[in-house]
């Protein structure tokens, strides 16, 4: 009887150790693991050569043109195992066969792929530890986007994942990612790493595994829970499901791990790290309106290229501010020159960059109507930000300006610049603009002059108002090419009876009246400035200016002065509704009661027409002068009448 229960505990025992055996092996298997179906990850098929155009690579970095020459230096299964259990990692990175076939791929067969991805991780990497940070993830999963992208941010998979950290447009948009034809934050650096992070932070609390979580990451939580059950239930790894899982997700942790050792131990296989040529550093703006990266570009003078880099998110290079304020990255010094340019970046061909809002059928868009606009080339001021080597004289010799046009655009007395400052320069730019009516204008002043050829000598009063009126015609033509395209062009008064035109006696009126008098004393064959017949003119003169300005009293006092109704457009301001309408800002403010410069777009005002208050401001002068005058006209008569007397015989 005691022989026959030593004999069952005996069995007992051989099956309890035949059992527990493997149990007590987990970490043997994970080394001793085999594989020899390994699918590699898309990025293994990343184009080196097509990734060395990268701009950020040929601008921002130096790279080893002889890498794949070097020896790759062979190390032993037990230096890797060493080297492995080194690194500062709180997942945990076992060797194995699988492990060792990524890592033989990486330092023999992709080692300028290594070399560009280090050059690469000195821009992305800070990005990605800051996002992981802030989670409180560990800091290795950095090397996530390595075996995902190689990271490129505009990597798409052949099942659609794209940027960094690949996500499909399915997880992407249910993570709060926006992806349209203009916007994919999937590509975005900084959006992404910050959803990877948060996806990462609720795979690893499902499992409560890295290696689960990591492989979750992969081919999805439904993937990994159905690997589980069919290995028998909870408490286990990712090796103890290794068989059960996807192709491709099998040797995803195990080229995890690969990226990790490549990443960290490069130099010991005569990889050189990817150096910093020189820094960049970078920040953000928000852009409120739609804007193209080629208006930025050419205001800015900055490579297009290097706005794709750092702002991979936008597809098609727009950024459409106008539905929501979205962020640019630029480098650091050229936020500022953003900022200070604004104005001029939207305002660079936006008949070309944005979208018409209004079309009639068969006709020109509201927003774009060329009949009313042309093209010329004009000087515009634009603005330049001093670089480093650049002077006074090199900046305008770059514009074709001379030193004292700079000097005096920039208020500059000796003509010296410092570097990072910001100053006006000009160029020739074809521009759009308005058609304006000042052709218009001047046919219909010239209708009121004699004809070529004609030997009447006009009298001096018209033939100054004649080229007051031309000068006005020549100032509303500039302006308005100075003001360029208007939104609304202002119809022209009817025309009104012309009043008489009372005016003041100046200085050049003294030097007309002196030069014909030496012709008139030249042609009867006397000398001296002034003669009877000169003396009876200019008391005549006087008189008529007086009783001009006493019928232009009488008038106004009688008929209040002809007026035309304005709307007020959005930004105007008194002094450019002034300006545009040929009146003053004083009467604009009579004629509309105004006291102060306030007004609203979309009211009404009433504009002064011909003879309004700049004529009834002179007319006071006048009243004054043709006072002086006529006294002067009286105390001459005597004098004058014998000479008179002697025009009219002769």
């Amino acid at each position: 009887m005691k022989r026959h229960y030593l004999t069952l505990l005996g069995a007992l025992l051989v099956v309890m150790a035949t059992w527990a055996g493997p149990r007590n092996n987990i970490l043997t298997l994970k080394q001793s693991i085999t594989d020899n179906d390994i699918v590699f990850p898309e990025s293994f098929e990343t184009d080196t050569h097509e990734m060395m155009q990268n701009w950020y690579l040929q601008n921002y970095t130096i790279l080893d043109a002889d890498v794949e020459n070097k020896a790759v230096g062979e190390v032993s299964e037990q230096e890797y195992i060493k080297r492995l259990a080194a690194m500062p990692t709180v997942i945990e990175m076992p060797y194995n066969q699988v492990v060792r076939s990524y890592i033989d791929r990486y330092i023999k067969r992709n080692r300028t792929l290594v070399e560009e991805m280090l050059g690469m991780s000195l821009y992305y990497m800070p990005i990605f530890e800051q996002a992981l940070e802030k989670e409180g993830l560990p800091l290795e999963l950095k090397y996530l986007p390595v075996i995902e992208s190689a990271l490129n941010p505009n990597a798409v998979s052949r099942a659609g994942a794209a940027g960094l950290w690949q996500f499909m447009v399915g997880t992407g948009k249910g993570l709060g990612l926006e992806v349209n034809s203009l916007v994919d934050e999937r590509r975005d650096p900084y959006r992404s790493s910050e959803k990877a992070a948060a996806y990462l932070k609720d795979l690893h609390s499902i499992y409560n595994d890295w290696s689960l979580a990591i492989a979750a990451y992969n081919c999805g939580p439904g993937a990994v829970n159905k690997a589980l059950q069919r290995a028998g239930g909870q408490g286990k790894d990712f090796w103890d499901i290794y068989d059960y899982l996807p192709r491709e997700t099998r040797g995803y942790v195990p080229a995890f791990i690969a990226a990790n050792y490549v990443m960290t131990y490069f130099k010991h296989h005569n990889i050189s790290p990817g150096l910093a040529r020189k820094p960049l550093i970078t920040d953000t703006v928000s852009v409120t309106s739609r804007v193209h990266f080629n208006q930025i570009s050419h205001v800015l003078n900055m490579p297009i290229e290097e706005l794709r880099v750092l702002n991979p998110q936008y597809r098609q290079d727009v950024i459409p501010g106008n539905t929501r304020p979205y962020t640019l990255v630029l480098p650091s010094q050229q936020v500022y020159s953003y900022i200070m340019s604004e104005d001029s970046i939207l305002a660079y061909r936006p008949e070309q960059y944005n979208h018409r809002q209004v079309v009639e059928p068969g006709g020109a868009s509201v927003d774009n109507d060329d009949a009313n606009y042309t093209y010329e080339n004009r000087l515009v001021t634009e603005y330049h930000k001093v670089r480093r080597g650049e002077t006074a004289s090199s900046i305008a010799a770059n514009y074709g300006m001379s030193m004292s046009t700079f000097n005096s655009l920039n208020g500059l007395n000796g003509g010296k610049v410092r570097r990072g400052q910001v100053v006006k320069v000009q160029k020739n730019k074809r521009v759009r603009v308005a058609k304006d009516d000042a052709e218009e204008l001047m046919a219909q002043q010239s209708e009121g002059e004699p004809e070529h050829g004609s030997q009447a000598e006009p009298d001096d009063d018209d033939e100054d108002e004649q080229i007051d009126e031309v000068k006005k015609v020549e100032r509303a033509a500039a302006e308005s090419r100075r003001r360029g395209p208007q939104p609304v062009h202002i119809e022209s008064p009817k025309p009104q009876p012309k009043a008489e035109k009372p005016r003041q006696e100046t200085r050049q009126d003294s030097r007309q009246w002196q030069k014909r008098n030496e012709r008139y004393a030249d042609k009867r064959g006397r000398k001296g400035r002034h003669s009877q017949e000169d003396t009876y003119k200019q008391s005549r003169s006087s008189s008529k200016r007086g009783d001009s300005a006493k019928r232009g009293r009488h008038a106004r006092a009688e008929k209040p002065a002809p007026t035309t109704d304005y709307n007020i457009k959005k930004g105007e301001s008194l002094s450019e509704i002034a300006e545009k309408t040929g009146t003053t800002v004083d009467a604009l403010r009579k004629a509309n009661g105004i006291s102060g410069d306030k007004i609203k777009a979309g009211d009404n005002i009433k504009i002064p027409g011909k003879g309004g208050s700049k004529k009834q401001a002179g007319s006071k002068a006048s009243g004054k002068s043709s006072k002086a005058s006529s006294k002067a006209g009286k105390a001459s008569s005597k004098s004058s009448s014998k000479s008179t007397g002697k025009k009219r015989r002769r």
